[in-house]
């Protein structure tokens, strides 16, 4: 995740600032219950500080002790918590969990890869954990840096991790050949563009930023464009969207002027982006009333176009305040970046950490 990313270089650089060795540890492989899944990671400095979590606390005191072993030997090491449920102190932890603990080297492969993966694009680093040796970054632009021996198997992982990299992949240990290898996918920071600076727009900018989010608010009025800290503002009226606002596949819009003919146009002005969510505040009501009126207009959306339109927007949580409307449209937006309908989780047949179909755009 892009926020756990940004946490664990800021917690590199300051360990690195003052002279001690880092380490982190990877999840990579869950069998039966865990708290997080495969990719969660957790840094550990040689003085025993720590960022991050790779559990709901039941692991992290072993994980700070075999770390530091790691750091001390100097290589990396595989570690398997087993846990019995009904043994263990920490509830939830009835799985196998296996975890990668490796030293972390400024420059290095890992520590490249980390800081690339707070870019606009995804890639894939595959890591051998068992069966040979080697590492591969394949980078967003298709390049590869690293090598895996044998060169046979160098070769099957380059080609499973393009495959990986050009799907809706979860990051997983998978085996190739007979060498166990962890495919390690970052996905790109998602963004939120917020058209509409009042009283409402505030909560869904600091919930977004909270999620990770690069968050970017638009308004005419230069006023309501104040305290919007750690967010992008650009002050920009409808007709000077096209060029002041730049929106892209990654990006979600949430249309919430709050403004009938302000609406309609950041609504048209979305919907002819590649934007891969456009979301618009307010009853279904409201939303019929600009769509006829940019039908008057000459602008009919396109089947495609609409397949992105979100309206009412937000998982159906009573939501009535600010903050609460905030929560429900940001729960929706993460579940359909991952494939997950948003419903009860007492009533899912499978597993918590498994979506029900293929995320509904691609990330």
């Amino acid at each position: 995740m892009a926020n756990e990313a940004k946490t664990l270089l800021e917690a590199l650089e300051a360990a690195w600032a003052e002279g001690k060795e880092a380490a982190v540890a990877t999840v990579v492989r869950v069998v039966g219950s865990a708290y997080r899944r495969e990719g969660a990671k957790m840094l550990v400095r040689e003085d025993g500080g720590s960022a991050c979590m790779i559990s709901g606390g039941c692991l992290e005191q072993e994980m700070i002790e075999r770390a530091m072993q790691v750091l001390a030997w100097g290589r990396p090491e595989r570690t398997i918590f087993d846990y019995d449920e009904e043994k263990s102190w920490w509830p939830g932890c009835g799985g196998t969990v296996e975890v990668w603990v490796e030293p972390v080297y400024r420059g290095g492969l890992f520590h490249r890869w980390l800081e690339d993966s707070l870019e606009e694009e995804g890639s894939v680093l595959a890591t051998v954990i068992g069966g040979g040796e080697g590492r591969i970054w394949l980078k967003p632009d298709g390049g590869v840096e690293g090598q895996i021996l044998p060169e046979e198997l160098h070769e099957q992982v380059l080609r499973t991790a393009r495959q990986m990299k050009s799907g809706n992949s979860r990051s997983t240990t998978r085996y190739v050949q007979e060498a166990e290898v962890f495919f390690d996918l970052s996905s790109p920071i998602p963004e939120l563009v917020l058209f509409g600076a009042g009283h409402d727009a505030k909560p869904m900018a600091n919930q977004a930023l909270v999620l990770g989010f690069r968050v970017t608010v638009v308004d005419a009025r230069p006023d309501m464009l104040e305290g919007f800290e750690g967010c992008q503002v650009v002050q920009a009226a409808p007709e000077e969207f096209a060029e002041r606002v730049r929106l892209t596949p990654r990006q979600h819009v949430i249309v919430m002027n709050h403004h009938l003919e302000i609406d309609r146009k950041a609504l048209r002005f979305a919907l002819e982006s590649p934007a891969r969510y456009v979301g618009v505040l307010g009853p279904r009501s409201r939303l019929e009333k600009m769509l006829e009126a940019l039908k008057s207009e000459g602008f009919e959306p396109s089947p495609e176009q609409l397949a992105r339109l979100r309206n009412p927007i937000g998982v159906d949580i009573g939501a009535e305040s600010p903050e609460e409307i905030a929560l429900a449209a940001l729960a929706e937006i993460v579940a359909l970046q991952r494939g997950f309908k948003g419903g009860f989780l007492s009533e899912k047949r499978a597993g918590i950490h498994e979506p029900e179909g293929r995320p509904t755009y691609a990330l």
